[in-house]
């Protein structure tokens, strides 16, 4: 309600409520002075994850709120200038279990559009550099959570600049080039900001037209589209100096030269992805790679206390370029995903995921990660002929690569099954 006052108060005018749908959010609007929505949405979940062959503590369960998120957007000038606050109250995020820890922030930037086919962004925001699945939103996503590898690979949110265009190409195609110049440490830097740029961008092709409502960012087609739509493309980053295992946070890994000074990897990722939707179908693809180059220089490494060592110990062998790779996220991996969404609006969907993690790469942590497959059964409803409400439940049988460890620290035994379920309500 604060949100509602300061908005309209802003803007000082007598302001009319356009038509609400359940899921899409309130819009207030005032001719074609400006337009201020506000939308959120919240998903109680319960998650489950069994390991049949541990003799002790074979069930891990808990019950938490998995996000819990509202956001005010707009424009004025007759479209010219947007804004964006989005922030979670969880601060979990989708930053998982090796993830950079409370960030209630999400997005927070402002935009100019000089014409319909061009849009400038500064401020903090999602990256066109992820993965299709990361720009898409959570209250919309096709099973429970986004697939592994999305995660394990993804950014999640930036600080800087993006730059999204829209060329069109015959009487329905259309090319969307995206460019993106941030600060590679992924949400905005409060204290020093480690390492150097980081630039990329996305090219995107859609060669059937445009999506309905928006379903280019939503996974199932709720609007079930009336002719195939589909879009794929291809994304590519350079990350000038990383100091994290993937340009998440900025300082959480930091190597040093002979003399003292910084001297860190530089991260480079790339991806191909689509999605496909037609009458309640839909099936969604991503493959993603990253490599890392660790620089010959770096002699010392500095401990979660602040003290450096020279030891870069693999094996027992000395081996710097092993051992940084073994910390962060290097290899690659695909999704795929598919799933089809009934009249009476039950939706069955699959999915299988699977890593390719290099010899030396954080991948192979047995606590986060050491899981390189991933089949997944999802069932939802989905409450009216929208985004509003919903109901999911879903189970994995994720296979366990020799060493993992359960929740609790103890040796995994055979494999892991997760189950969840989650509700999600939409304003």
């Amino acid at each position: 309600m604060l949100f509602v006052t300061w908005a309209l108060a802003l803007h000082g005018q007598a302001p009319v409520i356009d038509g609400y749908e359940p899921g899409e959010g309130l819009v207030f609007s005032h001719k074609d002075d400006y337009k201020i929505r506000f939308t959120g949405f919240l998903q109680p979940m319960v998650e489950n994850r069994y390991y049949p062959e541990v003799a002790e503590r074979k069930n891990y369960l808990r019950f938490r709120m998995r996000r819990l998120v509202t956001r005010m957007s707009g424009d004025a000038g007759g479209g010219k200038f947007n804004y964006q606050l989005q922030v979670d109250l969880t601060g979990s995020g989708d930053a998982g279990g090796d993830g950079a820890g409370r960030n209630y922030l999400m997005d927070a930037w402002v935009s100019w559009k000089p014409n319909k086919s061009i849009e400038i962004i500064l401020g903090q925001d999602n990256s066109p550099t992820d993965s299709r699945e990361m720009g898409m939103l959570s209250n919309a996503l096709q099973l429970v959570e986004r697939s592994p590898v999305a995660l394990a690979f993804a950014s999640i949110r930036e600080f800087g600049m993006f730059i999204h265009t829209r060329v069109p190409v015959g009487e329905k195609s259309v090319l969307l080039p995206s460019f993106a110049l941030t600060n590679g440490d992924g949400a905005n830097v409060r204290e020093k900001d480690r390492g150097g740029l980081k630039i990329g961008g996305r090219l995107d092709f859609q060669p059937f037209g445009n999506f309905a409502n928006r379903g280019r960012f939503r996974q199932a087609d709720v609007e079930r589209e009336l002719t195939p739509k589909l879009i794929f493309g291809a994304n590519y980053s350079y990350n000038h100096g990383i100091s994290d295992r993937r340009g998440r946070v900025s300082g959480s890994i930091l190597y040093l030269d002979s003399a003292g000074n910084e001297l860190l990897p530089n991260y480079t990722k790339y991806g191909v992805d689509f999605l496909f939707k037609y009458k309640g179908f839909s099936m969604l693809g991503e493959y993603i790679n990253a490599n890392v180059s660790v620089p010959g220089a770096i002699y010392q490494r500095v401990r979660n206390d602040g003290s450096t060592t020279p030891s870069f110990l693999v094996n027992d062998v000395q081996d710097v370029e092993s051992y940084v790779k073994g910390r962060i996220i290097v290899g690659s991996g695909f999704n795929l995903q598919a799933g089809y969404l009934f009249l009476n609006g039950i939706s069955v969907d699959g999915r299988y995921a699977k890593f390719m993690p290099q010899t030396h790469s954080f991948l192979w942590n047995p606590t986060f990660y050491n899981r390189n497959s991933f089949y997944t059964l999802c069932v939802s409803k989905y409450f009216g002929r929208h985004y509003g409400a919903k109901l999911q439940a879903s189970v994995s049988y994720n296979v366990a690569e020799k060493g993992t460890l359960t929740v609790g620290a103890t040796p995994l035994i055979g494999n892991e099954i997760t189950g969840l379920l989650m509700l999600t309500f939409a304003l």
